[in-house]
């Protein structure tokens, strides 16, 4: 039998066959889109009948009854004719409604769908990327917690600095995270729906439809923004809300594409280094020609989403920039590639992090051997005082240690030999330190300062907010590829 080869045939977007949930995927499908433009014309009609418009019980209860039924074929030939999607939505719909079709759209213009719809769906992604962020937060916090205490050398310009935590530094990647769930959370409650406002923004169809009663006009649009759940719409506007909504989402998908890079990144380095990797499973394959490789496959698909977000985050604010006057068209291609894939690459990002933050994997020995190389040198300040204690001379020791370090650290650089500090102040009379009292000086723990107290306070500050916004039913993180 010939191999069914249609499927390969033309360009499929990677976000949605190989990355992004189906969750956020069908959030933004025509699917969606087109059955919410629907559900927008019905509140649109019931509101105009509450308000004393000749529409007829039946004719609401007609477009209720294809509200989910939308006939695409049609629509489709339609706007090959007329080159217009929403008056070939209206046209397809009414062919359905048929004693509906005449008050279809009554009063309204294209962006009463089209850019009520996309607040919709914008609010709905973001309140997806609120809980899977919480979730997020909840596994980095429940690794922070783990390994609080387990000494981890620092770096700052990824050369050895002073100690931290394991759980510490996952602290930082968690402190990133929780700030993008504070943004995500504030903007889908306040975002706003454009309403019911007409061609120029003015309500002028509104007004003539309703007698010229104003009152009615605004009541007509606080029954809709009602039935669709919002709060309020926009208090003015041009055909469409600001363009700026469309920059503040971006902002904050953006966000999360900056979270997560950093933490992928770090992730990147410390596999390299071997202390902390991501799960790799039984089989698979790092390399098609090296086997024995291990690559960061997810925190390197982490980096590149993030990536593509960070080019998109351009778009909305050259969009909200170029409007003219009431209303351009020069934005709707944009952002019809721009955003979804933005919040599509955001929740793959997501799942991404969650499936790594479930299974990391901590090699205590690797990090031991790291700081054992370094802890020598961070530990001359303590070396000085205690050969203080003894009754040495604080100028003399400083002087002293500044010339074993520079030997040892010419024996580790030039010759690749282990670090012998510690072997040569224990040998040098001045300091009089017995090999307990060197062991005691080199406990890594008295070098991690308030690492493992700040975790556990930023973990117990943050919990009652992230146990609210992760409320739902929790599902693993599972990689399509």
């Amino acid at each position: 039998m010939a191999q069914d080869r249609s499927r390969y045939a033309e360009f499929t977007n990677p976000l949605t066959q190989r990355y992004a949930s189906g969750e956020m995927s069908h959030i933004f499908s025509p699917e969606v889109k087109f059955r919410t433009w629907r559900t927008l014309w019905i509140a649109l009609a019931e509101a105009e009948r509450e308000l004393g418009l000749p529409i007829t019980a039946q004719q609401i209860d007609e477009l209720k009854e294809y509200r989910d039924t939308v006939n695409y074929a049609a629509a489709e030939a339609r706007e090959r004719k007329v080159r217009h999607d929403v008056m070939a939505h209206v046209h397809a719909y009414g062919l359905q409604a048929k004693t509906a079709a005449p008050i279809i759209h009554l009063g309204a213009t294209s962006a009463y769908v089209g850019d009520n719809t996309d607040i919709i769906q914008m609010k709905d992604g973001l309140l997806l990327l609120k809980q899977k962020l919480a979730w997020l937060i909840a596994d980095l916090m429940k690794f922070a917690l783990k390994y609080k205490n387990e000494a981890t050398l620092g770096f700052t310009h990824f050369q050895p600095a002073q100690l931290t935590t394991v759980g510490k530094r996952a602290s930082l990647w968690m402190q990133d995270f929780y700030y993008d769930l504070l943004d995500v959370a504030f903007l889908a409650d306040g975002l706003p729906l454009l309403g019911v406002k007409g061609t120029t923004g003015t309500q002028a169809s509104f007004l003539e439809l309703l007698d010229g009663d104003a009152r009615k006009v605004k009541r007509l649009e606080q029954l809709v923004v009602k039935k669709l759940g919002f709060k309020e719409a926009v208090a003015v506007s041009g055909q469409t809300y600001t363009r700026k909504f469309d920059s503040k989402v971006m902002s904050v998908l953006s966000g999360i594409a900056q979270s997560a890079s950093k933490a992928a990144t770090d992730l990147r380095l410390l596999q390299h280094l071997k202390e902390v990797e991501e799960p790799f499973e039984k089989d698979q394959i790092g390399s098609s020609a090296m086997a024995y490789k291990r690559n960061p496959m997810r925190s390197e698909r982490v980096c590149a989403l993030a990536r593509c977000i960070l080019g998109f985050a351009q778009i909305p604010p050259m969009t909200a920039a170029a409007q003219w006057l009431e209303r351009t068209l020069d934005d709707s291609a944009a952002k019809r590639i721009a955003l979804p894939e933005a919040f599509l690459a955001a929740d793959a990002i997501l799942d991404i992090m969650r499936n790594i933050a479930a299974g990391l994997v901590v090699n205590k020995s690797v990090i031991r051997v790291h700081i054992d190389a370094e802890l020598p040198f961070m530990a001359t300040e303590n070396i000085i005082m205690a050969g203080v204690k003894n009754g040495g001379d604080r100028q003399k020791l400083h002087e002293k240690i500044r010339v074993h370090s520079m030997a040892a650290a010419e024996q580790v650089k030039r010759y690749g030999k282990p670090n012998d500090l510690l072997d040569r102040i224990a040998a040098d009379p001045d300091f009089e330190l017995s090999a307990s009292d060197m062991k005691t000086l080199l406990d890594p723990s008295l070098y991690t300062g308030l690492s493992a107290m700040q975790v556990e306070e930023f973990a117990a500050q943050i919990r009652p907010v992230i146990v609210k916004a992760g409320r739902g039913s929790r599902k693993k993180a599972e990689l399509k590829v």
